[in-house]
């Protein structure tokens, strides 16, 4: 009878899609955390490609054939990376071997502090014992020795990172040709995608030329001062300053503990006001004017970006925190339904009052494109 049949479900209610959509982020976030440990150095390889890619199509406009572009890529690639982690290796075992030194001397500072205070005769009943026991005045040197003994461990993946890079370089040619094959509709997908990738490439040439200007200012002031160490804390300024809003301000600890350690506080402020010209003149002055309007994240989002994507894939995460939030924002923008979360991940508009919908994403897509062609 007709009354017996059972009606068919219809379409999901508005609420039900915004709870499937986020169960299923949910679902993603557990599993990239779960698997952190093969997602970093595929992402590290990306970045890489990212940046490898357009010196190697250079090469090849200039009649270089493709396998000689990539060998030669490759070689300057693998060359930073013996660098990096030649100046890691040294540097660690000589600041490990010194650190018992340094975290008995920072002590002492601290038994200094307290018998002054006690010779001004502030009544400190207990305060040695409860500073002892709750504050660490060596904690920011094993800082400094657990990030570079984690960027050590980063460093072992560096073959299948290397391997990685080598495949994606040469499939590069070809992946165009490919996504236009599969995609319903390449004349939206394909311009999303080298937007993503202009953009990015963009973003870490920029940053790595301040960061390698802040990491040389940086070694040369704490080598003037006369600190230990100068290359390792200019490796440090130069590594952080990827961290976006808190990299510099955590590379300027260790060199300033150590100042204070070797000589005296009037070092150790020298320290600081160094650190305070350089971040201020590169960061702040030259950075913003090179970079222009840069990625189009608003402040709130880079902070809260880099304090997510460092929960879920460590510190790694921190460094690609903006390449990896301006990669979700571009997507975002390129359709209509998600469009309005892009705009919220973007800085406040000039004019809002002749903003169209659609302008923060087009411009976000747009523009990198023309860049490409």
């Amino acid at each position: 009878m007709p009354g017996d049949h059972a009606k068919a479900p219809g379409p999901p209610d508005s609420a039900t899609r915004v709870l499937l959509a986020l169960a299923s982020l949910v679902v993603l976030i557990a599993g990239l955390k779960a698997a952190a440990g093969l997602v970093v150095p595929f992402l590290l390889a990306v970045f890489v490609t990212i940046i490898a890619a357009p010196p190697m199509h250079w090469l090849e406009r200039h009649r270089i054939p493709k396998f000689l572009a990539l060998i030669l890529v490759l070689a300057v690639v693998v060359a930073m990376g013996i660098l990096l982690g030649g100046i890691v290796a040294v540097s660690m075992d000589t600041f490990t071997d010194n650190l018992p030194a340094y975290q008995a001397r920072l002590h002492q500072i601290l038994g200094q502090v307290l018998a002054w205070l006690h010779g001004l005769g502030v009544d400190t009943p207990n305060l040695d014992e409860v500073l002892a026991a709750h504050i660490d005045p060596g904690a920011a040197m094993q800082l400094a020795a657990r990030f570079f003994e984690g960027l050590r461990n980063t460093l072992t993946n560096s073959f299948l990172i290397l391997l990685t890079v080598i495949f994606m370089l040469m499939e590069a040619g070809t992946l165009p040709v490919k996504l236009r094959a599969i995609s319903r509709d390449p004349e939206t997908t394909l311009p999303v995608l080298y937007a993503i990738g202009s953009n990015i490439n963009q973003y870490l040439g920029i940053k790595t030329a301040t960061s390698l200007l802040t990491g040389v200012a940086a070694a040369g002031w704490v080598g003037l001062v006369g600190v230990d160490f100068p290359v390792l804390w200019g490796l440090v300024a130069f590594l952080l300053n990827y961290i976006p809003t808190i990299g510099s301000v955590i590379a300027a600890v260790p060199p300033t503990l150590l100042a204070l350690v070797q000589y005296d506080l009037g070092a150790a402020l020298w320290i600081v006001l160094g650190y305070l010209v350089i971040n201020n003149l590169i960061g702040s002055f030259l950075e913003p004017r090179v970079m222009g309007r840069g990625l189009g994240l608003s402040p709130l989002v880079v902070f809260v970006s880099m304090v997510f994507w460092g929960w879920v894939l460590g510190p790694v995460g921190m460094f690609l925190s903006v390449p990896l939030t301006n990669a979700a924002s571009i997507a975002l923008a390129a359709h209509e339904n998600t469009r309005w979360i892009s705009v919220l991940l973007g800085p406040a508009p000039a004019a809002p009052a002749g903003l169209s919908p659609s302008s923060p994403g087009d411009a976000a897509v747009n523009r990198p494109d023309r860049d490409c062609a």
